[in-house]
């Protein structure tokens, strides 16, 4: 993470390039109600940890939930890997609440690096890495190709 001053807020940069996901939306979030900016970027080369089938069978489960009275009323569950980070990242977040929804907003995702933070030394969580940790594997990007993002 990389702590650049933004007006009177502190913005934090967080890159997700082979991070596992669950752990990197915890301290986004703890980050985010603390009142601090946060950027994630690369957020589609975050990894998620166990076997592929039963995450992708997780994910399509939520993706197609729906209700029957009125389809409209379904929680959503986007495709796109950096929207997908987000939602994540919404789970750890009493975003019912006015300090959540406060707190979600002071969050932005970017998918690759933007030209904005090309310039800016990023420093990254400290963490081993993944692949060596777990048996198998994927990232958020080939998550969402299987779940039918076709860019």
């Amino acid at each position: 993470m990389a702590a650049v001053k933004k007006g009177n807020n502190e913005l934090l940069v967080y890159d997700a390039q082979g991070k596992i996901l669950g752990r990197l939306a915890s301290h986004v979030a703890k980050s985010v109600l603390q009142g601090k900016e946060v950027c994630i970027i690369n957020a589609e080369s975050a990894i998620i940890s166990g076997n592929r089938n039963d995450i992708v069978k997780k994910y399509m489960t939520r993706v197609n939930l729906k209700e029957k009275a009125n389809p409209e009323h379904s929680p959503y569950w986007p495709r796109r890997p950096d929207l997908l980070v987000k939602r994540v990242v919404r789970g750890m977040l009493p975003y019912r609440k006015p300090t959540g929804k406060a707190a979600y907003k002071r969050l932005k995702v970017y998918m690759g690096m933007p030209e904005e933070f090309a310039s800016k030394k990023l420093i990254e969580m400290e963490a081993k890495d993944p692949r060596s940790m777990y048996v198998s594997s994927m990232t958020v990007k080939e998550l969402s190709g299987l779940l039918g993002y076709n860019r």
